[in-house]
């Protein structure tokens, strides 16, 4: 039996134990939780996502979101940690967010929510390591010809986020509801195939659903590098968000996980609340969208902000707001230190592997 993880390595980057944190926003995984999973030898990863919007407005959205995360950036790496940071390709300020990054050293880009082709243009020149987040075979061979073909480059490694994931997800409405999804451990083997045709070694990272010790051994038994978990972390003593957010993901119900229609045109899987169920149905509530933060978001035919929703939501105010997760999120009892959860998955992972 082995007597440890092996470790994920992404290019001269060496996470000892090979967990990445999912970036959850808006304002759940900041510069405390991210630096507790680094300080456990996983890789904590910022939500770049819904940062410094106080006070933001359109003109001054761009400057106030890069100041904030510079801010929560450096927290980490005051500490001599690893970090990531998660950007959204349909965030407005991408380009943006993506040179602060680099400005700052990140140790890893971790982009989704749209196809990063652009991504190495505003990375260029940078060590900071560039992982896409993908779903489909289609996905992979888009990014990695684009990559290759137009930056002469390939990503040090690739995740792959299964339909279980939580947040805005890379599949349609139509296929989450009628379980055509194909499932994560069928899309790790075909996407593999797809990287051996480019002759270098990308490690993969499995995303969706991991919940426990044993789904991470058999996610690295049928060939993943690593894993990325969102969901397990949020029921952290570190995860920024508040309590009563974190409280949310004790009372849910297995029945209370649903997957729903953003304004933004995607579907997402979330706890259900009176907010959702009055959103679903199409009631519009007034707002003002200050900062245009996403571009695919259509203000005047949007029914509620998403992004003032999730705002409210990790403050504690769920009258108009809710939290979005992955679909085991109802499996998660009691909130935990960042610690105790690493020691509990690395221990249950151990066992299984092959």
């Amino acid at each position: 039996m082995a007597l440890e993880l092996p470790p994920l390595v992404l290019g001269d980057l060496r996470i000892r134990i090979p967990i990445i944190q999912g970036g959850m926003g808006v304002g759940v995984s900041k510069a405390s939780l991210a630096a507790a999973v680094s300080r456990e030898g996983g890789l904590g990863v910022i939500a770049s996502v819904g940062l410094g919007e106080k006070g933001c407005n359109q003109a001054n959205y761009e400057e106030l979101s890069s100041n904030a995360l510079r801010e929560e950036i450096r927290k980490v790496k005051s500490e001599g940690l690893p970090v990531g940071v998660n950007i959204m390709v349909a965030l407005s300020n991408y380009e943006s967010l993506v040179r602060t990054c680099v400005e700052e050293n990140v140790d890893v880009i971790i982009s989704g929510a749209g196809l990063p082709l652009r991504l190495p243009q505003y990375a260029k020149g940078s060590s900071t390591k560039l992982v896409p987040i993908i779903s489909s075979e289609r996905a992979a061979q888009l990014v990695l010809r684009t990559w290759l073909r137009k930056y002469d480059c390939l990503p040090e490694g690739i995740i792959i986020e299964g339909p279980k994931a939580g947040g805005h997800l890379g599949f349609s409405f139509e296929m989450l509801a009628g379980g055509t999804a194909d499932p994560l451990e069928e899309l790790i083997p075909k996407i593999r195939a797809i990287i051996k045709g480019f002759d270098r070694d990308i490690p993969i990272i499995a995303a969706g659903g991991v919940y426990t010790g044993k789904d991470i051994a058999g996610l690295l038994n049928l060939g993943a590098s690593g894993v990325q978990m969102g969901t397990r972390f949020v029921a952290t003593n570190e995860c920024d968000a508040s309590d009563a957010y974190k409280q949310e993901f004790v009372r849910a119900t297995r029945e209370d996980i649903v997957v729903i229609q953003s304004p933004v045109g995607m579907p997402a899987r979330v706890i259900n609340n009176d907010f959702v169920e009055r959103s679903q149905q199409g009631k519009k509530k007034d707002f003002i969208c200050p900062y245009k933060c996403l571009l695919s978001c259509d203000a005047e035919k949007a029914n509620y902000c998403i992004a003032g929703a999730l705002l409210k939501a990790a403050r504690g105010n769920f009258k108009n707001a809710f939290a979005m997760c992955g679909e085991n999120a109802y499996r998660i009892k009691e909130i935990v230190s960042v610690k105790a959860l690493m020691d509990e998955l690395v221990q249950g992972a151990i066992p299984y592997l092959a």
